[in-house]
C-alpha cells in the first residue's frame, strides 16, 4: 500500500513539473503574427470577357488551392501596361507573370514566331501539347528563353484555331485582297502574299474599328472567341478554313520571384497550368462546333482545291522562317515530320 502511495505521489509530481514547464516554456515563446500572403500581378493577352474562360477560372482555382499562402491578381489586356510590352513587363518587375503568345508580346526570342498561330502548323488542338512535349519542343523553348536574363517560360498549351472572321463574304482566295484585318505579327506576314493588310490595334479598339469600318475582319481567333467576346455583333461571316487549327500560348514568370516561391507552390503554380490547359481543350473544342451550328455568323468556305495552294505556299513560309536560325530550322524540322506523320496515321489524326 505504502508503495502504491509513492508511486502516485512521484507522478502527481512529475505531472505538475511537465505542466510548469510547459508553461513557462509558452510565457517565454514571443507571439508571431501570421505571414501575409505573397502576392502575385498576373497578366493576360485577353480582355475581360475571354479572360474568365481562359485564365481567371485557374486563378481562383489557385488562390483557393494555396489556402492563404499565396494570391494571384489578374490584370486584363492592357492592363497595367500595353501588350506589346508584356514580356519586358515580366523582366523588369512591373509584372509578376503573363500569359501569352510569344508573338504578339514581342518576346525576344527567335523561337518567338511559332507562337500564336504558325500558319497551318496544326490542325486540331491536340497538336500543341504533342508537339511540345512529345516531339521536343519543349526543351527548344527552354533552350532558347534560358539565354534571355529575368523571365521563366513555364509551359505552353492550346487554346482555339485561326479563322477569318469579316464584314464582307470569303468565297476566294481573290476575296482576301485588300481587307484590313486584325491579326498577329507573324500571321499578318503570311497572309500580306493574298493581299491582307494586317491591322495592329489596342484590344478594346476592336469592334469599334468593325463598326466604323476601319476594319474589315478579324484572323485572331475562332468562332468562340468571336462570340465570347462580343466581336460576332460587329461580323458577319466566318471562313471555315483555318489558318491554324490552334492558337499556342505561354505562361512566363520573372525569374526571380518564380525562384522566391517554395517547391510546393511552384508545383501548385504549374497544376493551375495544366488544369487551364485541359480547360481549354474542351472549352473551346465544344464552342466551335456549337458556335458554328447555333452562332450569329453566316459560314463561307474557300474550296478544297483553291485552299491547297495556301497549304502550299506555308511549308515555302517554313522554310523561309528555318533561314532565320539555326534553332528555327529545327522548329521547322519538327513541325513537317509531325505533319507527315500525322497524314501518314490517317483518320482521325489526318483526314484527306
Amino acid at each position: 500500500m505504502t508503495d502504491l502511495l509513492n508511486k502516485r505521489s512521484f507522478l502527481k509530481r512529475a505531472g505538475l513539473a511537465t505542466a510548469g514547464a510547459v508553461g513557462a516554456t509558452a510565457l517565454a515563446t514571443p507571439y508571431v503574427k501570421a505571414q501575409e500572403p505573397i502576392r502575385w500581378r498576373l497578366q493576360t493577352y485577353a480582355g475581360p470577357a475571354l479572360a474568365e474562360h481562359v485564365v481567371k477560372n485557374a486563378i481562383d482555382w489557385f488562390n483557393t488551392a494555396a489556402n492563404g499562402e499565396m494570391v494571384i491578381e489578374l490584370y486584363t489586356a492592357d492592363q497595367p501596361v500595353p501588350h506589346g510590352e508584356l514580356f519586358r513587363a515580366v523582366q523588369t518587375g512591373t509584372i509578376d507573370a503573363a500569359q501569352s503568345d510569344d508573338d504578339s508580346a514581342a518576346a525576344p526570342v527567335d523561337v518567338k514566331v511559332f507562337g500564336a498561330y504558325f500558319p497551318l502548323a496544326s490542325r486540331y488542338s491536340l497538336d500543341v501539347p504533342a508537339l511540345w512535349h512529345w516531339r521536343g519542343l519543349k526543351e527548344i523553348w527552354e533552350e532558347a528563353y534560358a539565354e534571355i536574363p529575368d523571365v521563366t517560360w513555364l509551359s505552353t498549351g492550346a487554346w482555339d484555331p485561326c479563322n477569318f472572321g469579316t464584314t464582307k463574304p470569303i468565297n476566294s482566295l481573290a476575296d482576301l485582297n485588300g481587307l484590313r484585318v486584325y491579326t498577329f505579327p507573324t500571321a499578318g506576314q503570311f497572309l500580306s502574299k493574298y493581299g491582307v493588310v494586317p491591322v495592329s490595334l489596342p484590344y478594346e479598339d476592336v469592334e469599334p474599328a468593325l463598326q466604323t469600318g476601319e476594319l474589315d475582319g478579324i484572323c485572331w481567333c475562332g468562332t468562340t472567341e468571336l462570340h465570347t467576346v462580343g466581336w460576332a455583333n460587329a461580323l458577319k461571316y466566318y471562313l471555315t478554313n483555318p489558318l491554324s487549327g490552334a492558337w499556342a500560348g505561354s505562361y512566363f514568370v520573372n525569374t526571380a520571384k518564380w525562384n522566391e516561391l517554395p517547391p510546393h507552390l511552384q508545383q501548385l503554380y504549374r497544376m493551375m497550368i495544366d488544369t487551364s490547359h485541359y480547360y481549354r481543350q474542351h472549352w473551346y473544342w465544344a464552342g466551335e462546333a456549337s458556335y458554328r451550328l447555333t452562332g450569329k455568323l453566316e459560314l463561307t468556305t474557300i474550296p478544297a482545291a483553291e485552299w491547297k495552294q495556301v497549304e502550299t505556299d506555308a511549308v515555302a513560309f517554313w522554310d523561309e522562317i528555318a533561314k532565320q536560325s539555326e534553332r528555327s530550322a529545327r522548329v521547322v524540322e519538327i513541325i513537317k515530320k509531325y505533319n507527315a506523320d500525322m497524314e501518314l496515321a490517317g483518320p482521325p489524326y489526318r483526314y484527306s
